[in-house]
């Protein structure tokens, strides 16, 4: 079935609705684009499922198909119709050969290129039907429409018992483009109720619908956040978030050697490290496992034996544990000897970022200048002349973020002093220190992202505290 219009949630008893979402605790597993990017990588993840207890599955779209659909949509924006046709119809001809291998019988086979033929049909008569942003942001989420009704059909064909649950049922946003957590609960369960009998409910990732109705999405990466958004709707026991890479690791693995992976961190940590360049996890994810306590584990597709990382509440202190990097940073510099010391001067320019709906990464100050960074350039030109009516603007672009995390508290001498030892070299533009136990930061030129990484990883310890003995030396 291909959900795209809104429609109520099921209704069951109050015996068997409370019997199932109130005694029965779940696991929810998401499973990247990677995982199911191939015939073969959708019927190993189905040997990943839970045998002996409920669970909900998020899926995010095959790999590369959000790209794809993405450049479908532009080329129709830019008026390129016969360009985004062809590309539509070349993406249907991958998803036609996935079925032939996907499925075992002619029946499925044929199932599943109704499916696949109905859905690209969809698409085609969106292109060529006066084409709008709306039509693009629905256009976008046929990728995990696509992944789940074939993961669906997959599990029908084994004979296990599952249902589809689509996520523009019950997954909504509100005016401010966060998640409507009452009505998300309440029809979640309801969803769920109306199929007592399934073992695995499958849904999209990263689509849902926006607070006036509409088909819409939470962003790159999303399907992270519906996993824990879903987890935290229905207290589940745990979340799982499945990709290619065995856990998170302690530094960059495509750009520095020999980096290994976290077996457990905080909640604090992992959110740190998520936020600053930890492309593992979405930044989003930890914060609704953390209201209710929920376990996140990182796990490896292709290696599902390897025990992954673990976040949990529980914090290790253990001096510098990971180095993480976020790129397209732009630095901000704010003057006004005038207005600097004044009351109401930081308010002011707060509030016009707060106005553009852009967030800060990083602050510091001095008498006589605020410096600052986002990562979101979409009103920039805007943000810069309501500041220059009362300061003086310096930009600069093409920045990186440092994040170094660990365990920083007062009493732990000596670990920044580490850090800018490593990076003696490495020309630095801002610090951000001691608004975080857990967080070092530092803005540098992107053009030496790289040889920072890999002069950070010397300093990372990730089983036991740093040497006492370096930390005295370094102090000294």
């Amino acid at each position: 079935e291909l959900d795209t219009k809104p429609r109520p949630a099921g209704n069951c008893g109050p015996f068997l609705f409370n019997h199932l979402i109130q005694n029965i605790k779940m696991k929810i597993l998401k499973f990247g684009g990677t995982s199911v990017g191939s015939a073969e990588r959708i019927r190993s993840i189905a040997k990943l499922l839970p045998t002996n207890e409920p669970c909900v599955v998020v899926l995010s779209a095959m790999a590369g198909t959000t790209n794809a659909l993405i450049e479908i949509t532009k080329d129709a924006m830019s008026g390129k119709m016969l360009n985004a046709i062809e590309k539509t119809k070349n993406l249907e001809d991958k998803y036609i050969s996935t079925i032939e291998k996907l499925y075992i019988s002619k029946t499925y086979r044929n199932r599943g290129e109704e499916f696949i033929t109905d859905a690209f049909q969809q698409i085609i008569r969106k292109l060529i039907d006066g084409f709008s942003d709306k039509d693009s942001r629905e256009i976008v989420a046929f990728g995990e429409i696509l992944s789940t009704g074939l993961f669906h059909m997959h599990l029908t064909e084994q004979g296990k018992k599952s249902a589809y649950i689509s996520a523009l049922r019950f997954m909504r946003t509100d005016k401010d483009k966060e998640p409507d957590y009452y009505y998300i609960e309440e029809s979640i369960e309801r969803t769920i109720s109306s199929n007592p009998f399934a073992q695995v409910y499958i849904t999209e990732g990263f689509i849902c619908r926006n607070s006036i109705g509409e088909i819409d999405n939470l962003g790159r990466g999303g399907s992270d956040y519906t996993a824990a958004i879903i987890g935290n709707a229905l207290n589940a026991t745990e979340v799982q978030i499945w990709t290619d890479i065995d856990g998170l690791h302690n530094n960059d693995p495509r750009f520095v050697e020999n980096t290994s992976p976290l077996r457990s961190l905080s909640y604090d940590e992992a959110a740190e490290l998520a936020y600053f360049g930890a492309k593992i996890l979405h930044p989003a994810t930890i914060q609704p496992c953390r209201v209710k306590g929920i376990p996140v584990l990182l796990k490896n597709t292709l290696q599902p034996e390897d025990e992954g990382t673990l976040i949990t509440a529980f914090h290790n202190p253990q001096g510098v544990k990971a180095i993480a990097a976020k790129d397209g940073i732009t630095a901000i510099n704010i003057r006004s000897s005038r207005m600097l010391l004044a009351y109401g001067f930081l308010n002011k320019v707060f509030e016009v970022f707060n106005q553009h709906r852009t967030a800060v990464d990083m602050i510091t100050t001095s008498e006589v200048s605020i410096s600052l960074t986002i990562d979101n350039t979409e009103n920039l030109n805007a943000i810069t002349k309501q500041l220059s009516a009362f300061s003086s603007i310096d930009v600069e672009q093409n920045q990186t973020i440092i994040c170094i995390v660990g365990d920083f508290v007062a009493n732990r001498n000596g670990y920044a002093a580490l850090v800018f030892g490593a990076l003696k070299e490495i020309p630095i533009r801002m610090i951000s220190y001691g608004g975080s136990n857990n967080n070092i930061s530092v803005l540098i030129d992107s053009e030496n992202k790289v040889k920072a990484l890999q002069a950070l990883q010397g300093i990372v310890d990730n089983s036991t505290e740093i040497n006492s003995e370096l930390v005295t030396q370094t102090i000294n």
